[in-house]
């Protein structure tokens, strides 16, 4: 097999010839970007600048905003430029750097839910000692480390890979992938698995994990507690929990699509699978949020009326 570890760019084969519609379908796209900016701005915005919204819960909140047009932009304006495009390629340092974008938008959001649910469990279970536990130092540090956690474990999961030597250069996908990647390397790769297989078990799995711990600690306390409590639980936690389960869903749709033959799938439903997460989970949060929480509902009220 020859080898192309010294190869300058990516063949992306997902993508098919849609003649003249590549114009509507780039429209299609771009307003569905401008409006995840949009509403992902604004309830940046309306959180930065009203101080009743200065807790933990809505700062939280602002960093899983600003994650959400972090990981839409690492693939939308890529997105658009392919759609214009006749030859659908990437270069090598293009390439890497997309997955460090997208993969530390995926920690991120991960780690990010994971925070927001012991906030929540917090507020139900300990609301007595709810401001003692979580002070604005250590929401910024939390904050701080699900970042910080997230760009130096994916800075060292591309670094592995910038060193493989490749057999080939043809990615199935509209976009780069960490893991398909890998599949086209020479070398040995067992210490891009070891790796890779300890990153997944502590920056999702784990989370995962945690989230469902602090709901089962979450429900136990609803049956329990006065028919305020479990109000609080509902309007506080129904948001959250439809994020962790959309966002768990385009994490599946991912994994599916990297590690089985899909040639079988329609290839338009492939190419929504692959960016399920990246598309849906930036405008699905800011709108859940949005209509379901009732002090950033009351503020936009006002300030459209």
């Amino acid at each position: 097999m020859k080898n192309y570890s010294q190869v300058s760019y990516f063949n992306l084969t997902a993508y098919f010839d849609t003649g003249t519609l590549k114009y509507m379908y780039f429209i299609l796209v771009l307003s569905l970007y401008l409006s995840i900016i949009a509403a992902n701005v604004l309830l940046i915005v309306l959180i930065c600048v009203n101080r009743s919204l200065h807790e933990p819960m809505y700062l939280f909140l602002c960093s899983l905003f600003v994650n959400e047009l972090y990981g839409s932009t690492g693939l939308f304006p890529f997105l658009l430029f392919q759609i214009l495009k006749d030859i659908h390629t990437v270069s090598v340092s293009f390439c890497f750097l997309q997955i460090v974008c997208v993969y530390s938008y995926a920690t991120v959001e991960c780690l990010t839910l994971a925070i927001m649910s012991y906030d929540r469990y917090l507020a139900i279970c300990y609301p007595l000692h709810y401001n003692t536990h979580m002070t604005s130092h250590k929401v910024f540090l939390l904050i701080s480390l699900s970042w910080l956690v997230s760009f130096l474990s994916v800075i060292v999961t591309t670094s592995l890979s910038s060193s493989l030597h490749l057999c080939g250069n043809i990615i199935n996908k509209v976009g780069c992938d960490n893991y398909l990647l890998v599949k086209l390397a020479c070398s040995d790769t067992t210490v891009n698995n070891i790796y890779g297989l300890i990153i997944t078990v502590i920056v999702v799995i784990i989370p995962l994990f945690f989230i469902l711990y602090t709901y089962m600690r979450i429900l136990k306390v609803c049956f329990s507690g006065s028919k305020q409590t479990r109000h609080k639980a509902v309007s506080t936690c129904t948001p959250h929990l439809a994020s962790v389960i959309n966002f768990a869903f385009g994490c599946f749709f991912q994994v599916i699509q990297s590690r089985f033959n899909l040639d079988n799938v329609p290839n338009m439903l492939r190419i929504f699978l692959s960016i399920y997460f990246l598309t849906c989970q930036p405008l699905f949060n800011p709108l859940m949020y949005g209509l379901n929480m009732s002090k950033i509902r009351i503020i936009c009220k006002n300030l459209f009326n």
